[in-house]
């Protein structure tokens, strides 16, 4: 350890510098600026006797040091954060920081737009950092890297929490002008006797519905498979396929693409979909105000239930 004291703006820096691996991008996170940023890493690198990043390529990269330090030093500015407002009142209109939230796209499109701007109304000095699903793995939520999960499934490790967000369902989707366009709820029959685009981000042709299918000794043809749901619906928009997208998808965006979206007469499974955290952030004033805005954005009519019948945008 150098001589240099660290104190809890450096390990800001540190942690904006090990997110981001880049100066640039660590100075726009702490609303820094980049010659104050490069120096405060200057300081840092004295202080761990590391070089915390070193060039690679293009970019930066972390140093083995640093990638350990990580989320000893996310734990440690939670807990600081924890302790700074244990004892006074939460002030959502102060707040000055970036939640990072992994969601699901098909989610994103319909409740990113309303978390951001329910955010914009309240906390000038949030910003929302959506990031696409990956490997979905927990390690993220544990060392700091994500602040909340949104999406399909169940987290069972016991450091982690859950609460249900809404339910949602598959649905057909067709352009507006599409003969299963004009019909109130198309059979499965009358289904396969048009071309269908898959939207799996393993690239999987075949799903739930290929299964009620079989059963029924049909088959349809899948004429293209994409990663997202979104990408899926803008597919449907401008080819004769049919597309199969979460209800809430459907209901927002088939009236701005001229789709029309239709019940599935299939047993298909439920989308449960939650909100997963990790424990130590429970009674964070913070990640409990971000979780209730989360939920605000999903609104009183906006989940629906599996008991609903039809609906065509």
């Amino acid at each position: 350890m150098g001589s240099e004291q660290l104190d809890l703006n450096l390990l800001r820096v540190l942690d904006a510098l090990l997110r981001e691996h880049s100066v640039t991008a660590a100075a726009e996170r702490l609303h820094l600026s980049i010659p104050a940023t490069s120096r405060a890493l200057g300081r840092l690198r004295r202080a761990m006797n590391d070089p915390i990043l070193v060039r690679a390529g293009r970019g930066m990269a972390p140093t083995p040091f640093a990638l350990r330090a990580a989320p000893r030093v996310r734990s440690l500015l939670d807990e600081a954060s924890a302790l700074i407002s244990a004892d006074r009142a939460f002030a959502v209109g102060d707040l000055h920081r970036t939640f990072t939230v992994r969601i699901n796209d098909g989610v994103a499109a319909t409740l990113a737009p309303q978390a951001v701007e329910a955010t914009a109304a309240v906390a000038p000095g949030v910003v929302l950092r959506f990031v696409a699903e990956g490997s979905e793995s927990a390690e993220d939520l544990r060392d700091g890297s994500l602040d909340l999960d949104v999406g399909v499934g169940d987290a069972t490790a016991p450091d982690l929490r859950t609460a249900p967000l809404y339910r949602d369902r598959m649905v057909g989707v067709v352009r507006a002008d599409s003969p299963l366009g004009r019909r109130r709820a198309p059979t499965l029959a009358q289904l396969c006797a048009h071309p269908h685009v898959s939207a799996s981000r393993r690239g999987h042709a075949r799903g739930p519905l290929d299964e009620a299918l079989d059963a029924k000794g049909l088959t349809r043809q899948v004429a293209a498979v994409v990663p997202t749901s979104a990408v899926a619906l803008l597919l449907v928009a401008s080819t004769p396929y049919v597309g199969l997208v979460p209800q809430r998808l459907a209901e927002h965006h088939a009236r701005s693409l001229n789709l029309r979206w239709f019940p599935v007469p299939a047993p298909l499974p439920a989308l449960d979909v939650r909100l997963c955290w990790h424990a130590r952030l429970d009674a964070d004033p913070a990640q409990r105000w971000l979780r209730d805005t989360v939920r605000g954005a999903v609104g009183g009519s906006a989940a629906p239930g599996l008991d609903s019948t039809e609906g065509r945008g």
